[in-house]
């Protein structure tokens, strides 16, 4: 068994990751999902009330309150697949909540890319305003997911995957993470 945690900065890499993890046949939990599922039970629409909802459940369950709400998934995925990859590592106490979970089967993986080449893949997703157009600028989002304590959390990780070079050399370098953690007595990459 090994679950495999994701961490990175915006536009490093997590969703490519998580994409490759899903074509090789490992199943993936979004920690999104759970906030995103909680939004819809509330009767609020996860598009507009993401942030506000992952915020209240952290406040109503503690900071590591998406962590445990992802644990059932991930322990589901478990009873088929001897490895899951968990995707959206935000804190180290998400992180030590994965590791009392699961112990040394848990192993963190840091995605991480240049700045210009995350600010050309935001931009190319559309999803994140710049600054020039009256939104976050890559700066001010880093600061706040670091704030969060991701830079804890990334500071924490087993292994680094580089996404410094093509997509194609990214993709095979996850896969080959994944065969290598996924392996009997497998160290990861």
């Amino acid at each position: 068994m090994t679950v495999i945690g994701i961490v990175g900065l915006p536009g490093s890499g997590k969703s490519e990751a998580a994409a490759v993890a899903r074509e090789a046949g490992v199943p993936v939990v979004t920690m999104g999902d759970v906030i995103r599922q909680a939004c819809r039970d509330r009767g609020l629409d996860p598009a507009t009330h993401h942030g506000e909802m992952a915020r209240r459940l952290r406040e109503e369950n503690g900071p590591d309150a998406i962590a445990q709400e992802s644990i059932p998934r991930i322990e589901g995925h478990l009873e088929d697949h001897d490895t899951v990859v968990v995707d959206g590592i935000r804190s180290d106490i998400e992180v030590e909540r994965f590791e009392a979970a699961f112990g040394d089967a848990f192993v963190l993986v840091e995605i991480s890319a240049p700045d210009e080449a995350r600010a050309e893949r935001l931009d190319l997703r559309g999803r994140d305003a710049g600054a020039a157009d009256g939104g976050e600028s890559l700066a001010e989002r880093d600061e706040r997911e670091l704030g969060f304590g991701m830079g804890e959390a990334m500071a924490m990780a087993d292994h680094t995957v580089h996404n410094d070079d093509t997509l194609a050399a990214f993709q095979e370098s996850i896969r080959d993470l994944l065969l290598e953690d996924a392996a009997p007595g497998g160290e990861g990459a």
